[in-house]
């Protein structure tokens, strides 16, 4: 539980640290593949920034979060009663056009990623589409009181090969927006097909 202490205790400071980055082309990768009229389900929305942001291009936008102190921030900000739910308790049946896990998955247990990736995948329609983020890695590791679940390309080839109803459309690396990071990230865009 010491991520979500994390999260409960720098709520603030974290939201500050992320609601203002220039998420634009990652947006524009995702939201190519979806319908005008797209149900989009945000997990783990943190400060709710994609949350409004999808919400303000017309989406009908869910979003969830496991950190108290989060979801009030994201309610407050998007206008959205986000929920307070671990992307372990997703359990919808196709109802999503798309699900945004932007840089909330690297806090899965590694043992549970294909478990929690299955409910996602779950959880989308029929041509449905996945967006998921992850620090580029291959550890298990814990920093600063945050527990990580780091992705390379092999391991992503791996995971998706528990799915067979689904296809990677891209994968890209990307540099951390913030300006004090020099990370890399890996992105993933997924589809389910019928």
């Amino acid at each position: 539980m010491k991520t979500i202490d994390y999260y409960n205790k720098f709520a603030y400071d974290f939201a500050e640290a992320t609601l203002h980055l220039d998420m634009a082309s990652l947006y524009q990768r995702f939201l190519t593949e979806l319908p005008k009229t797209a149900r989009i389900l945000d997990v783990g929305c943190g400060s709710g920034r994609d949350t409004l942001a999808f919400k303000n291009k017309g989406y009908e936008v869910d979003a969830i979060d496991y950190s108290i102190e989060l979801v009030k921030r994201a309610t407050q900000l998007t206008g959205i009663q986000v929920k307070l739910k671990s992307f372990y308790e997703v359990n919808e049946l196709e109802v999503y056009d798309g699900i945004w896990a932007c840089a909330s998955l690297l806090h899965c247990e590694r043992d549970r990623l294909t478990e929690v990736v299955g409910k996602l995948i779950s959880a989308l329609r029929s041509n449905g589409v996945l967006y998921m983020s992850f620090k580029y890695g291959d550890s298990d590791r814990e920093k600063d009181g945050r527990v990580f679940t780091d992705l390379d390309k092999a391991q992503a080839k791996v995971l998706l090969q528990h799915f067979k109803d689904v296809k990677q459309i891209k994968q890209w690396t990307t540099v951390d927006k913030r300006p004090d990071r020099d990370e890399k990230w890996l992105n993933l865009l997924w589809k389910k097909h019928g």
